[in-house]
């Protein structure tokens, strides 16, 4: 019999083997990212001979070693102090040696958004998987079942939304010959969000159709408040405090009517926006609901960034959150992603053309940021310059505004927003000791699989 998500095998959590072997794959020319003087080298190889930021072409996109250690330790930190468990979404940088880092500091498990980037974690061997998403695949299903099966210490748990979902996984996992139960978290959402069950009737209606399941076993409440504000405005805070409200009433509605199966219910919200409100509205049923859990599943925050989180992140915002102390306290995030880029033409005064463009950086969710410019002469910084990007092509992007101050040639530093739209650009990711220093140095290199 499987473990329950709640209650399933600590430790680890990740084969770390399988990760440490990362290092011993051959680079080649499938990773843009590296030069050809890594090519024929394993990874391990390669960081041997030492290389620098100045080894590497652009465009680039590279970590900051110590953003990275920082920004983990500090929203584990903030999590336990906060008493609420979590399980970051994967899905930001679907890197295997990043998730590590986030389990060795405490993380619950791994939350992910379709099912192949469970397979990418199961191929890992993450333990505890919570599919922030409906799983109506019979094929899917099946093979999930079969991870259950094979793997006694292996806990997932995914959504439901309508009575519909319920009943074509019940089919699906019937059709495959499953017997033992996958457990499933109704997803509530809210007017003008995303998915999730829309009231709390329509949730109960869900609790009902999953109790007559005999292959699916109803272990919690779950939805995503990111979908219903993108600010951090009085009102877009309330409607938001509001759906937490929501999500907890419904969770003490199924437990007064004991509509849970076995385990200890869990209660899940939170992305990397409102994490203070989900604390401040949901951590109370832990003590006012006995045996509840309540999980975060922030995950831009590993790497922050320097547009859309920088400003609304509750850490950045000074926001703190109840029962955790004092919100001074809580030291910011701090970006750890950086694109390079090269100026390649410089055609009109005010325009330049840099060699990085939205197959290289993220834009939906604002444009790159210039910091500072690196000649042979050494690096300025482009603060109060007024210069900015004011628009990407696939391959190119406009510089506007910075003049003499980034001649042709020059390599410009990018701060970037919107992380989960950033990594998915590169399959190999350098990792600088210090993204500031006047040459640094590369001590690691992040494997994707997107």
């Amino acid at each position: 019999m499987n473990q329950s998500f709640e209650s399933s095998s600590t430790g680890s959590g990740i084969d770390t083997a399988k990760v440490a072997a990362l290092a011993d794959e051959p680079l080649d020319w499938r990773f843009k990212a590296l030069p050809p003087a890594a090519w024929g080298l394993t990874v391990r190889e390669y960081l041997a001979t030492g290389p620098t930021l100045a080894d590497f072409g652009t465009p680039l996109l590279t970590l900051d070693a110590g953003a990275l250690g920082h920004n983990v330790r500090t929203m584990a930190d903030w999590c336990a102090k906060a008493g609420v468990a979590l399980t970051p979404h994967g899905k930001t940088t679907m890197a295997p040696a990043l998730w590590q880092a986030q389990l060795a500091a405490g993380s619950h498990g791994i939350t992910l958004a379709n099912l192949p980037q469970v397979r990418v974690a199961r191929a890992f061997g993450v333990d505890r998987i919570l599919l922030a998403n409906s799983l109506l695949d019979p094929a899917g299903l099946a093979w999930i079942a079969a991870e259950l099966a094979a793997d006694p210490s292996f806990a997932f748990v995914c959504w439901v939304d309508s009575v519909e979902s319920v009943q074509l996984m019940d089919q699906a996992l019937r059709a495959a010959g499953v017997q033992q139960q996958v457990e499933v978290l109704i997803e509530l959402g809210g007017p003008g969000g995303r998915t999730g069950a829309r009231g709390e009737q329509t949730a109960m209606a869900i609790a009902f159709e999953v109790l007559a399941s005999t292959r699916l076993n109803l272990v919690g409440v779950g939805g995503y408040e990111g979908a219903l504000a993108h600010d951090a405005t009085p009102a877009a805070l309330g409607s938001v405090r509001h759906y937490l409200r929501e999500l907890a009433g419904l969770h003490e509605q199924l437990e007064a009517a004991s509509l849970y199966g076995t385990g200890e219910p869990i209660v899940t919200a939170g992305g990397s926006a409102y994490f203070d409100l989900v604390t401040e509205e949901l951590a109370p049923l832990a003590t006012e609901v006995p045996g509840t859990k309540v999980i975060l599943r922030s995950g831009a925050y590993v790497a922050h960034d320097d547009g859309f989180y920088r400003g609304i992140s509750p850490l950045a915002r000074g926001a703190g959150a109840a029962g955790v102390g004092d919100q001074d306290t809580a030291s910011p995030l701090r970006p750890a992603l950086h694109g390079w880029a090269r100026v390649v033409s410089h055609p009109e005064p005010q325009l330049s053309l840099l060699d990085a463009g939205r197959r290289d950086l993220p834009f939906d969710d604002g444009l790159p940021e210039p910091q500072l410019v690196r000649t042979p002469e050494g690096a300025r910084s482009l603060a109060g310059s007024g210069a900015h990007i004011s628009a990407l092509n696939d391959q190119h992007a406009f510089l506007r505004g910075a003049g003499e101050h980034a001649p042709v040639g020059a390599v410009l530093r990018l701060g970037i927003s919107h992380p989960c739209t950033a990594f998915d650009k590169w399959t190999m990711i350098p990792v600088l000791d210090d993204a500031d220093s006047p040459d640094p140095r590369v001590v690691d290199l992040v494997r994707t699989f997107f």
